[in-house]
């Protein structure tokens, strides 16, 4: 009897890394009956973490907090015991703006600040982790301490409009109130990325186009994120290295404002969701594992949620192959990356937006050829 571990990420715009593994397992039902099979979703640790600690176990808390652009909406975030993780894509994330609604100059981080908060007044909480990635802000991370208590002053004692763009005219941060409220928590990030707070590598120069920030308006947000860790590091002297950190440009500049101001850890969020949720048990139970996202690309090779999988899988030599929506890596790169085998969806139906519309009855297919292919592979083992 074959045992199959399938534990996909989301399928970002078309299905959730929960649907997608049901969808899997409904394929490689149909074909090979007698396999038994188990579901372990997973994530990267920034967009669909949430949703992927609920389906093991965590309690979904409701909230209203503002969204990028200061709209206030119902959210949610993830608890287990004394810990909350607070998602920063299904907050304050771009996924959740309009293509032309964007604004890249005044979007802020404050409606994860208010999910902190709300999780600090209506439970004890020993740890908060901020799952970053996704996010449609710049704004170093201000937002997200304004909204737990801190002050963020100009020259003349006045609060700062949110944003990143305001950042340039800063004078003063009083952050007292902010930690009255925050007394001994600890913070975690789980980062999605490698990358500084400032320069060629940072959070301005590598992801603020993708929030619609033209040459001119990258300029005076890098402007402002330098002026924010001067004043920053000036009241938290201790923090002085905080901007080379890795993970400092996490979240449009949130994990700078996490290690400087709230003294946060920081660790790769694939790894951190792979030991929370056991995942190496999962793996000593198998015989073969299903893994996927959207898209294997380039990313992927960077800490994406597919390579945390192939690194758990190759220390106990369990072999593991992907279903992706479309796959842009050579054969070359897929096996570097510890996958047996790749099996797009567009090879099924080369039509993009068919694959996202009818990805479930696609990945049903995909996962009935896996159970051809892997057959086809015990014979030819057999002497």
């Amino acid at each position: 009897m074959t045992r199959v571990l399938i534990a996909p990420d989301k399928f970002k715009g078309s299905l959730t890394a929960e649907q997608v593994a049901h969808a899997l397992r409904s394929g490689i039902a149909s074909q090979a009956p007698d396999w038994t099979t188990s579901i372990c979703p997973i994530a990267d640790g920034g967009d669909g973490t949430v949703a992927t600690l609920v389906a093991h176990g965590w309690q979904q808390v409701r909230a209203t907090a503002q969204d990028a652009l200061g709209r206030p909406r119902a959210v949610g975030y993830a608890r287990l015991d004394d810990t909350v993780v607070i998602e920063q894509a299904a907050t304050v994330g771009l996924e959740q703006l309009p293509a032309t609604g964007r604004d890249p100059m005044g979007a802020s981080s404050f409606g994860m600040g208010e999910l902190i908060a709300h999780a600090l007044s209506t439970a004890r909480v020993s740890t908060v982790i901020l799952a970053l990635g996704g996010s449609a802000s710049t704004d170093g991370g201000a937002g997200l301490l304004q909204a737990l208590g801190a002050r963020v002053l100009d020259r003349h004692g006045y609060e700062l409009t949110q944003g990143g763009a305001a950042l340039a005219t800063l004078h003063r941060i009083d952050l007292e109130p902010m930690d009255q409220l925050i007394g001994d928590t600890r913070f975690l990030v789980a980062r999605d990325v490698d990358n500084p707070l400032l320069g060629p590598d940072g959070a301005v120069r590598v992801f603020a186009h993708q929030k619609g920030a033209d040459l001119a308006q990258q300029q005076v947000l890098e402007a402002g994120l330098q002026q924010w860790s001067r004043v920053l590091e000036e009241r938290r002297p201790s923090a002085a290295e905080a901007a080379n950190a890795p993970g400092a440009g996490a979240g449009g500049g949130v994990g700078y404002a996490a290690i400087a101001a709230l003294g946060a850890e920081t660790c790769r969020g694939v790894d951190w969701l792979l030991d929370i949720i056991a995942f190496d048990d999962h793996v000593e139970q198998a015989d073969l594992i299903v893994t996927g996202e959207g898209n294997l690309d380039n990313q992927t090779l960077f800490g994406k949620a597919p390579t945390g999988v192939t690194k758990a899988a190759a220390a106990r030599g369990v072999p593991v192959v992907a279903v992706a929506g479309r796959c842009t890596l050579t054969r070359q790169q897929t096996r570097a990356a510890g996958f047996d085998r790749v099996y797009a969806l567009t090879d099924i139906e080369p039509d993009l937006a068919r694959c996202m519309t009818h990805g479930a009855a696609l990945l049903q297919e995909a996962a009935a050829t896996i159970v051809e292919d892997m057959r086809i592979r015990v014979e030819e083992d057999v002497p």
